[in-house]
């Protein structure tokens, strides 16, 4: 499956890319993981978004965001893939694209990230050590891993 990637600040984002980035994290975090919080977190106009489509289907999704918003360091949030693309290699494709683009935003600096504990081995593959913080958000057990 080829694919073709954008990234763009919030107030680049069309109103079609705003609404299928919403749509898709509605669909995976709050239906489908049957996690009911407020994904609208007054983050997202402060971040970069790299999406993945499929022709006109985003498929994939990754929320770039600097320091000091998430956490000291820059961070990697919302990464998802749509239910039809998993087990393809998308998330990978995704990951590596995400890392490469804060590097170009952001400077050779740390990324931590705050993993879903069950998606640990796929982050340790991509570079990404545990630190042994752990934490449940939203009612998900997860970790925090770094990106050196």
């Amino acid at each position: 499956m080829e694919y073709t990637s954008s990234i763009k600040s919030f107030t680049q984002l069309s109103p079609e890319e705003l609404y299928q980035i919403m749509k898709l994290r509605i669909e995976v975090f709050i239906i489908e993981q049957e996690c009911f919080y407020q994904d609208a977190d007054d983050k997202d106009q402060y971040c970069h978004h790299l999406m993945l489509w499929n022709e006109e289907n985003l498929v994939a999704y990754a929320r770039l965001v600097p320091a000091g918003l998430s956490f000291t360091e820059v961070s990697i949030g919302r990464v998802i893939t749509n239910a039809d693309v998993r087990g393809t290699g998308t998330g990978k494709i995704l990951m590596k694209s995400a890392i490469a683009e804060c590097k170009t935003l952001f400077g050779d600096v740390p990324i931590r990230i705050g993993a879903q504990t069950y998606a640990k081995a796929f982050y340790s593959g991509l570079g990404f050590e545990d630190t042994k913080i752990e934490f449940m958000e939203d009612g998900i057990p997860h970790l925090e891993m770094l990106y050196r």
